[in-house]
């Protein structure tokens, strides 16, 4: 059974931003697998999306889903797990290659922990490209991580 309600489908509020005088920001809005392949390959983030059916359980098993949305089209998302409580984990963060640098996956990052609130810790895991530009929107780099690495490639 998906995690993602989308009966919360919300828009949020956002200051206008003057280079897409049409964006919409959008909580657990409907988010198609071929809507968030497209968007993943365009932005560089590196995710199975030559994998349909794993990128569709991706989807179904958030329950937090921030989306970008400019004239209709998705061009931002931040997808999350979270438990509402103690912890929110940001498992990604894509903006299409066109509007990067544009405020977009800083927006994405802020309206994803307003929507969780100020209890849980908001974390998520950076690649390697993206070490310096975590700390520019104000997050913290941690220390005290540790991981198993998946044992089934994609």
């Amino acid at each position: 059974m998906p995690a993602l309600r989308m009966e919360n489908a919300e828009v949020l509020p956002a200051p206008p931003n003057p280079l897409y005088p049409k964006l919409v920001f959008k909580k657990n809005h409907p988010v198609t697998a071929d809507e968030l392949i497209d968007l993943y390959d365009s932005s560089g983030l590196n995710r199975p999306t030559k994998d349909r059916t794993r990128m569709q359980e991706m989807l179904d098993n958030s329950n937090l889903l921030v989306s970008a949305w400019d004239d209709g089209r998705l061009v931002g998302v931040a997808r999350s797990l979270t438990d509402w409580a103690f912890c929110c984990y940001v498992s990604d963060l894509a903006v299409r290659k066109e509007y990067q640098k544009g405020g977009l996956g800083k927006r994405l990052i802020m309206l994803s922990k307003e929507v969780v609130g100020p209890r849980p810790d908001f974390f998520l895991m950076a690649a390697p490209t993206a070490m310096e530009y975590y700390p520019k929107i104000g997050m913290q780099k941690m220390e005290n991580g540790f991981i198993i690495h998946r044992t089934e490639g994609w």
